[in-house]
């Protein structure tokens, strides 16, 4: 072949790809990510779950099918994402997963809020109170014998993976079983938000006498306080008890145990993972959990009997949970993306990895 047919040919090649290039679609760039977990029947229109208030309050009207994840994600047109994962672990890494993966999204410079409703100890939360972490901790992995055979000595029949009995010496924590949040981001949050007012009623004061606590009986408010996190729904003084030890054993006393949860350390692998891969930054994560109802039985009834109460949407702080989550995770939302190109470039806290280890 001559010449002047080569360069012909290698220019209607070259102008090919540049044609290919210039009709690919440029990915969406995405400021902030709000993560749900469930919701109750539609996105918009009936009663809420975790999700709706975010699309109705926040216009966010785009819609995207995720088919490799649980549901399709939604947008508005100023940068703003939310996420439905499903409820549990195993739904809710999948469906980050294949978020952080999808080629028409930008997410490297996003910012992540999971912003749900959780259990919380009387201890330290009340109803409708609304808390960010610094830590989540793994609640599902673990040896268990039957209550009824526990030896007399143990305080509990749950114990991490390779000890031969409850919190031996030497956490020796696994990898997914403690992850380490920004601190900085999280204490950044919380002084945000701190101030923000959540309502009160009559109707949770009553509800919030019934229950001891050194926090039961206090209003709504924002706090900083970790989560433990499983999708084995446990309930009871007793497993409020062996929580508040799981936190404070495998973070060597950092954690402090307010409020149990059931996707979060899903959230949190799967954007490690992508963190690695640099899909995301994982130092721009935020966990916000509000206190839909105390992990405990109230005073003057079983676990047992509390427990059959313990359902989706009759929650005794059920929508002051959503209203909270919603609240006090947009006034963060709203700084993101309002001031934006003071946010994009540079992070904010610490630079440690995401999942480092006490």
């Amino acid at each position: 072949m001559d010449s002047p047919k080569r360069n012909s040919l290698a220019l209607i090649f070259l102008l090919s790809l540049t044609s290919l290039a210039a009709a690919k679609p440029r990915p969406i760039q995405v400021k902030v990510v709000v993560v749900a977990m469930f919701e109750v029947g539609a996105d918009t229109g009936d009663q809420p779950g975790e999700l709706q208030y975010w699309v109705e309050r926040d216009h966010l009207d785009r819609i995207y099918p995720l088919p490799a994840g649980y549901h399709a994600v939604r947008m508005n047109g100023e940068g703003e994402m939310a996420v439905l994962t499903g409820q549990g672990t195993a739904h809710a890494a999948a469906t980050i997963m294949a978020l952080g993966l999808d080629p028409r999204f930008d997410l490297t410079h996003a910012y992540w809020i999971v912003a749900g409703i959780a259990g919380g100890t009387p201890d330290k939360a009340s109803l409708g109170s609304a808390v960010w972490a610094r830590w989540v901790v793994d609640g599902d992995l673990g040896y268990e014998i039957d209550a009824r055979e526990i030896p007399p000595d143990w305080t509990t029949g749950y114990l991490p993976l390779r000890k031969s009995k409850p919190f031996e010496d030497s956490a020796g924590a696994l990898a997914g079983q403690v992850y380490a949040l920004n601190k900085g981001l999280a204490e950044w949050a919380y002084n945000l938000t701190r101030a923000t007012p959540l309502a009160d009623s009559e109707h949770l004061k009553e509800i919030r006498s019934n229950f001891d606590g050194a926090a039961a009986d206090k209003p709504p408010f924002v706090a900083m306080g970790d989560e433990v996190s499983s999708s084995r729904y446990w309930h009871g003084k007793l497993f409020d008890a062996w929580a508040a030890e799981w936190m404070r054993y495998f973070t060597r006393d950092l954690g402090e145990f307010f409020t149990t949860a059931m996707e979060d350390t899903g959230t949190l692998q799967s954007l490690e993972y992508l963190a690695n891969a640099h899909r995301v930054d994982g130092q721009r994560v935020m966990v916000l959990r509000t206190v839909s109802n105390f992990d405990r039985q109230p005073r003057g009834m079983t676990a047992a009997e509390s427990l059959a109460t313990q359902r989706i949407g009759k929650y005794s702080g059920y929508l002051p949970s959503l209203e909270a989550a919603y609240t006090v995770g947009h006034v963060v939302v709203h700084e993101l993306i309002t001031n934006w190109p003071k946010y994009e470039r540079t992070g904010i806290g610490s630079d440690e990895a995401l999942g480092a280890k006490p």
